[in-house]
């Protein structure tokens, strides 16, 4: 009895060994993929964040990456010809927190 749960330890370590071992050398990969990535220019650096965030989204829509170019090109010009007035960012999140927190205390 003892020897088959002594082998059976045996094999979970064997197992879990390879599990490291794959994940070791994916790391690896991953390091440096990431260390050549930050070494790129700025632009490059935002251009593949975008590609790899994208990929985790497989229900993003085609046109999106297109839609958000207008609408950030609309926007920087309505700030631009002085049509919108900017605020710092922390009292936007503020007023968006105070409104959140005032709806989820209204009864449904």
């Amino acid at each position: 009895m003892k020897n088959r749960r002594r082998n059976r330890r045996h094999e979970t370590d064997i197992e879990s060994a390879g599990h490291l071992k794959y994940f070791f050398a994916v790391s690896m990969t991953a390091e440096k993929i990431a260390a050549k990535a930050l070494a790129l220019p700025d632009d490059e650096r935002a251009l593949l964040a975008r590609e790899l965030i994208v990929s985790l989204d497989p229900e993003t829509h085609p046109d999106a990456e297109a839609e958000w170019a207008e609408v950030i090109d609309r926007r920087s010009r309505e700030i631009a010809g002085g049509k919108v007035r900017c605020r710092p960012v922390e009292e936007a999140v503020r007023d968006i927190r105070s409104k959140l927190h005032a709806a989820r205390r209204q009864p449904s």
